[in-house]
């Protein structure tokens, strides 16, 4: 009898993973009903001092999609279209209203929509009344289907992934970023650039390489600590890859000394602008309060990851086999391994490249915390970077560049990332098969968030504040946007923790550990695949090294939980 041969399972592909969440997430929704939230606009002081405001959720709002009460609007709307002081307040259109009500047969909220009267709006005036409380509905894809004809099919979340959002975010946004970026390092890389620097700093660190690692962890972990570092990490990557191979390591320690600890600084962070700022501002505390205990935090957090790191990188120096990248990452040792002598000579015309990144580098990281710079921003910086580079490597005669040869190698960089773009718009896909992240659109995702919220409710304070915790990391998996799960879920955690008895900072905490943290593991995050699409490994190899990490944070993050609400953390 012949026995399965267990060695040969293959992990799954990126692909039919996020095929397989697109699909569950698609069930789910015809087991959860659909719900929603009426938003408002908060202001709060950001860590600027500027008045900013942000779109929130109303917690005490939620309610079932349901059908309209058609009985009940019958005799109340005639009443509302003498009601002038309201329907001004309501800015609806008055006679457009009156018509409607005259020949009032069947409700439908799309034409009160037309008329300007919005289902909000109904909602603060007769609340559940205004409804056929009978049946709750579900918000479910087709299994096909557009816009244009049918409605949203779950089999069409690709294209619609794709296309979703705009310029400034996922996934439009950062697909044009990630080729873009690929493109630019395509020509970077063809001059060589960064392959002789490489050879240049092992020639002469003397035994001292193995301190690069700790170190730039700390200048990533601090980069995600004062401005949200993401999406800023791809391009790093480009070049810390080759790097840390080159030293002895594989891929998977180049992406967690660069994505992975951007995420732990940005979990752990004290004044990130895009992340705890926005929380505090929502939850209604100051803003940066709580600093000093941040600050601490910050620093045990980043030296307890890095040790972590390099126990794992030191194994893989001593034993490469051991990688589960090692075969991947053949190509980039070979390139180490099988260099000429002249392809090690580090020319006048490399320095200058070298110097132009450097400059580049600082005129993104300037730009993004002085001037708010974002993905166009970059994606324009990038380019022009990559364009001063072949340039350069043209007149200094750097392996034989040529315009013909650059425009190739912009091509060739674009397209190895092409596959990584795509990944993007799929994880996008995720979101809009659960029915969306906006809270005042029916959704199952709204009637999950709000359920969590009930089941804390009434435990024990210590036990609360970790369910907040493990709450926040699983609701990341899905929301991966800083700011976005912020507008979410702290409208409701916030007035939570009062209700059981954890202090406001707590909730915010914990909502920054969750959030933070699990953007290095989570399939869904653009910047995370982007980072992944460039070092070239799939996300299920990932997986294997990040899900024991996430073990490791997921226990930091119990331990910092306890101890705040020990201190009653203020």
């Amino acid at each position: 009898m012949n026995k399965k041969d267990l060695t040969k399972f293959k992990t799954p592909h990126t692909y039919a993973i996020i095929f397989c969440v697109v699909l569950f997430s698609w069930l789910i929704t015809f087991l959860v009903p659909a719900g929603k939230f009426t938003t408002h606009e908060v202001e709060y002081l950001d860590s600027s001092g500027e008045t900013k405001t942000k779109t929130v959720l109303m917690a005490e709002t939620f309610r079932y999609s349901y059908n309209l009460n058609n009985n009940f609007l019958s005799e109340e709307l005639p009443k509302l279209s003498n009601d002038t002081a309201k329907l001004e307040e309501f800015e609806v259109d008055k006679e457009a209203f009156t018509a409607l009500v005259a020949d009032l047969k069947d409700v439908d909220q799309a034409k009160l929509d037309e008329v300007g009267l919005s289902d909000d709006e109904l909602y603060s005036m007769y609340g559940e009344s205004m409804y056929d409380i009978s049946t709750k509905l579900h918000k479910t894809a087709k299994l096909w289907g557009t816009d244009d004809f049918g409605g949203f099919g779950f089999l069409n979340y690709l294209f619609e992934g794709l296309v979703s959002g705009d310029k400034y975010g996922s996934a439009v946004g950062i697909v044009a970023l990630i080729l873009v970026v690929g493109g630019a390092f395509g020509i970077i890389m063809n001059t060589g650039a960064i392959d002789a620097g490489i050879y240049a700093f092992i020639s002469k660190a003397k035994g001292m390489e193995r301190l690069a690692i700790p170190l730039f962890f700390f200048l990533f972990s601090l980069g995600g600590a004062t401005f949200g570092m993401a999406e800023e990490v791809i391009p790093f990557s480009m070049i810390m890859v080759p790097f840390v191979i080159a030293l002895g390591y594989d891929s998977i320690v180049a992406v967690t000394v660069t994505y992975v600890a951007s995420q732990v600084g940005n979990a752990v962070s004290w004044m990130s602008p895009f992340s705890v700022a926005v929380a505090q501002g929502i939850a209604g505390i100051p803003v940066l309060s709580g600093a000093k205990f941040r600050l601490i935090m910050w620093f045990v957090v980043t030296t307890l990851s890095a040790a972590y790191l390099m126990r794992y990188a030191e194994k893989i120096r001593k034993n490469p086999e051991l990688s589960v990248m090692h075969d991947a990452d053949a190509h980039f040792r070979n390139v180490v391994t099988n260099a000429t002598e002249e392809e090690k000579e580090f020319k006048l015309g490399h320095k200058l490249i070298l110097l132009e990144m450097l400059l580049g580098f600082i005129w993104i990281v300037w730009g993004v915390t002085s001037k708010a710079y974002y993905i166009p921003e970059i994606a324009s910086q990038f380019f022009v970077m990559g364009f001063v580079s072949g340039i350069t490597a043209i007149v200094f005669k750097l392996n034989n560049m040529t315009i013909n040869s650059m425009a190739s190698s912009f091509q060739n960089g674009a397209s190895d990332l092409a596959g990584t773009a795509i990944v993007v718009g799929m994880a996008k896909g995720i979101l809009l098969v659960l029915g969306g992240s906006e809270a005042n659109v029916p959704s199952a995702l709204n009637t999950i968030l709000y359920s969590a919220g009930n089941v804390l409710n009434g435990v024990p304070k210590t036990i609360a504040a970790i369910g907040m915790y493990v709450f926040q990391s699983l609701f990341n998996l899905v929301v991966t946007s800083n700011s976005g799960q912020a507008a979410l879920t702290m409208p409701i955690m916030a007035p939570l923790s009062d209700i059981v008895g954890v202090s406001r900072q707590i909730a915010v905490l914990c909502y920054q550990l969750g959030a933070g943290f699990v953007d290095a593991f989570t399939p869904v995050s653009a910047s995370l695949i982007g980072v992944l699409g460039v070092a070239g490994i799939d996300w299920s190899k990932w997986a294997k090294f990040q899900i024991k990490m996430q073990a490791f944070f997921m226990l930091m993050g119990f331990v910092i939980v306890s101890i705040a609400v020990a201190m009653n953390f203020q």
